[in-house]
């Protein structure tokens, strides 16, 4: 009998040695790269600048985006940035340990899941699909929300599944509620934890085998709803209160934006990232790979157990389903809606994978996977290497990488010869370990080879320093049509005229500022925002970032005599688009 390209691995380590020889594989993962590289553009500039003005201001409560409030997303995530700070000293170290912790502690709670529910070999193995997923390595690389989210959610449902599966245990039915709530003061998605209800109380009424028979109090039961309260009134009590007390109208208007414009609106009415019903799909078929591998293999599974009436496999995969189905309705889509459903995906192909390793077609599949993807890389790099490849050459250009370019290419070469000699060596019998290797080389270099070779030039840091440079060190600078990033990298007096207002306004109001002091104060300013009233031949060029252009100007780069106001700047774009 062959050996199973799994266990074949098994170097006789405890059930503990293993959990943490796996929490340490995910660590160097995940943490790879932690203070090499700033902000980057779209979201994570927002944040951290939101962060940071918490840290100056002190307040965290209510948060801003420059001199405006800002109502996009509950402050919960961008308050977790601003405390790690306080106990690190470094926004480039602690604007990403939320996600790094919240990706660390869905690898636990996943393991931990597939241990009770099954046994330990199925969570970490449940653990370990977990993280080689490319959208769950991603996004908990970037300081972006969902990681967080996700996290909460996670912890919902792994209290909801030890209650409704190994229980009854109340303590973990509240955790979930609690969590739940927490999920919604992070981005509002929270309560969707408490849909995994539907499916247990379909399997509670068809008297499905393994449903914890819960004989309790309603009062046990509300209980849960007051815990969920509990944690969204931990901001939106004091919110509430602190936008009673203050009198100006952007309070209320923060208040009925966040609570209903940006949750319900944006649901039934998506104003943005418009996709088609089957957008879903191609997410689960990409942005889950190598995962979605197995979907072939699980899937027959998972309908065998259901027709067996397992109810672990019916409570994860149903609220799977319907998280998906949720996101579906609305026009606006985005592939991070449908991660909170990844970790429990993980679980249930967990909970197969070592018997679907040993089909010899699924390991010839990922070693098609790994060959292929490291050809892809191969052919890329080796045309951008050489200028044949024009989209490369045009990214070059447009990100200022210059010499970086031919770094940032030599990485994709190294990726790809390493996912092909995997291949090559190790064959089909050993394709989960070539997998692993390809996959921890890309992560590992992503972070160590091409985050300082992309820095300066996805980040605003460099421009900048330009900018302080040109300006000199004793000048006030006003922002116009700026970017979070603008503001978040500016060591200098700063002064901004509005993010959303409209640039042709924002110019009229800096130009009046300027024209307090004009020797003292410059305008840094986005080309395309210079209307008919800057005299682009007396502006000065700073540097070019983000793909955009960006200037100096003087007093005297105005003609005299115009006003911007009504001057509208011809093609005036929308300036919160990246």
């Amino acid at each position: 009998m062959s050996q199973n390209p799994i266990t074949a691995f098994d170097w006789r380590f405890t059930q503990r040695q293993e959990l943490w020889l796996l929490l340490g594989i995910a660590l160097v993962v995940l943490g790879a790269g932690l203070g090499l590289r700033d902000p980057w553009p779209a979201d994570e500039p927002r944040f951290a600048l939101v962060a940071k003005q918490m840290v100056e201001s002190g307040n965290w409560l209510i948060p801003h985006r420059g001199s405006e409030l800002y109502s996009d997303k509950p402050p919960l995530f961008m308050a977790a940035q601003a405390f790690f700070y306080t106990l690190t000293g470094n926004w480039r170290v602690a604007f990403l340990l939320p996600s790094l912790l919240a990706g660390l502690g869905m690898i636990a709670l996943v393991y931990d899941l597939g241990r009770r529910l099954w046994d330990h070999r199925v969570g970490t193995y449940a653990a370990a699909a977990l993280l080689c997923t490319f959208q769950f390595v991603y996004q908990a690389k970037r300081a972006q929300i969902d990681p967080t989210v996700c996290f909460f959610l996670t912890l919902a449902n792994y209290g909801l599944l030890r209650h409704f599966l190994l229980g009854p245990d109340w303590r973990a039915y509240w955790l979930g509620c609690f969590a739940a709530g927490l999920g919604v003061i992070t981005k509002g998605v929270g309560v969707l934890a408490l849909l995994m209800f539907v499916p247990y109380l379909f399997a509670r009424w068809q008297d499905w085998p393994g449903v914890a028979r819960i004989q309790g109090s309603a009062g046990r039961w509300l209980l849960g709803v007051v815990f969920f309260v509990a944690a969204t009134a931990l901001w939106l009590a004091p919110m509430l209160y602190a936008v009673a007390s203050e009198a100006g109208p952007e309070y209320r208007a923060y208040m009925n934006d966040i609570l209903f414009r940006q949750t319900a609106g944006r649901y039934t009415e998506s104003w943005d990232h418009h996709q088609p019903p089957w957008y879903y799909l191609g997410v689960i078929a990409f942005a889950w790979l190598p995962l979605a591998l197995a979907l072939p293999w699980t899937a027959p599974r998972w309908w065998q157990a259901l027709k067996q009436r397992d109810a672990r496999v019916l409570l994860p995969l149903a609220w799977i389903v319907l998280v998906v189905l949720f996101f579906t309705f609305p026009k606006g889509k985005r592939d991070v809606y449908i991660m909170p459903a990844l970790p429990l995906l993980a679980l249930l192909i967990g909970a197969q994978i070592e018997a679907i390793a040993a089909r010899p077609w699924f390991r010839r599949v990922v070693l098609g996977f790994v060959a292929v993807l490291g050809s892809v890389f191969l052919l890329v790099g080796a045309l951008a290497w050489s200028g044949h490849l024009e989209r490369a050459n045009r990214m070059v250009e447009q990100r200022g990488l210059e010499s970086g370019g031919q770094m940032l290419w030599l990485f994709v070469l190294v990726v790809g010869a390493v996912a092909l000699l995997s291949a090559v060596l190790l064959r089909a019998r050993r394709s989960l370990l070539a997998l692993a290797l390809t996959l921890a080389t890309l992560w590992l270099g992503w972070s160590f080879w091409a985050y300082p070779v992309l820095n300066d030039s996805t980040s605003a840091a460099a421009v900048m320093r330009r900018a302080r440079e040109l300006a000199g060190k004793d000048a006030e600078l006003g922002l116009v049509a700026w970017k979070e990033q603008n503001l978040l990298h500016a060591d200098q007096p700063v002064r901004d005229f509005g993010f959303v207002k409209p640039w042709h306004l924002q110019l009229a109001e800096a130009q009046r500022w300027q024209s307090e002091a004009p020797q003292q104060r410059r305008l840094f300013v986005l080309r395309s925002a210079f209307g008919a009233c800057v005299d682009a031949d007396k502006a000065q060029y700073v540097g070019h970032a983000n793909r955009r252009e960006w200037y100096l100007l003087g007093a005297d780069a105005f003609r005299p005599g115009c006003d911007p106001t009504v001057q509208n700047a011809a093609g005036e774009g929308d300036v919160n688009a990246e």
